[in-house]
């Protein structure tokens, strides 16, 4: 019997990979997506996308959308508290894996299996180890359309913000950068792609520039395609 599981969402295209992959799997079952959301900006931790857009990407992936509240700032402490309250939660409802879309990070993965560890609730790693090079080609190929909502100006310029992940992007890319950004170098917001039954219609904002590192504004656009000024 498939395992029911919940896919990590952090809205990019690393997780938007992950549903389109465990789907094709017979073991699971994806029944929703789980997200932690800074409580005082309704914004995805890290990615800073809106809300409103992570709604439109749960209905578009025709999946429930659980979310993890966390203060802000969030210490530790305080996002593991909520992380074992919705885990315990999960394993009440009758979950049995929580998958993500890790590439190579070790130790992130380690801490990964160690939280879920004697909770009733297995780790999926179901891209793991893929070559990120290869990898990053094979999404953008499929169909899969993201904008880059996050950069960390320490590794990439601050014009790579509100750019759109493509071939294009891959080829700008510094050598020293990673094709998927998996060491932080950037976040996306995956819009269209083989796991969504329709493209979430997105347009860009304002680029600022806040706590070390540099945002793009996506918001949802009455378009059908995506549409900015600044990208290339």
């Amino acid at each position: 019997m498939a395992k029911k599981t919940l896919v990590s969402w952090s809205s990019g295209k690393d997780s938007a990979w992950t549903l389109h992959v465990l789907r094709q799997r017979s073991d699971v079952e994806v029944v929703g997506l789980m997200t932690t959301m800074n409580q005082i900006y309704q914004r995805i931790a890290i990615h800073a996308v809106r809300l409103e857009l992570l709604q439109l990407q749960a209905q578009a992936a025709g999946l429930a959308l659980h979310l993890i509240d966390l203060p802000y700032p969030c210490s530790n402490a305080q996002y593991e508290q909520a992380m074992s309250g919705f885990i315990r939660q999960s394993q009440r409802d009758g979950i049995e894996c929580i998958a993500f879309g890790d590439l190579f990070l070790a130790d992130i993965r380690a801490y990964r299996e160690e939280k879920l560890s004697g909770t009733g609730i297995a780790p999926l790693f179901p891209i793991w180890q893929t070559p990120t090079d290869e990898l990053a080609r094979e999404m953008i190929s499929s169909g899969l359309r993201a904008v880059v909502t996050c950069v960390d100006p320490k590794y990439l310029p601050a014009g790579f913000a509100g750019r759109e992940f493509n071939e294009q992007l891959l080829s700008d890319l510094p050598g020293e950068v990673d094709p998927c950004g998996e060491r932080g170098e950037f976040h996306t917001f995956a819009f269209a792609g083989p796991m969504f039954n329709q493209p979430v219609p997105v347009t860009v904002g304002e680029i600022v520039e806040r706590e070390g590192f540099v945002y793009a504004d996506v918001l949802p656009s009455p378009s059908t395609s995506y549409e900015t000024a600044g990208a290339k």
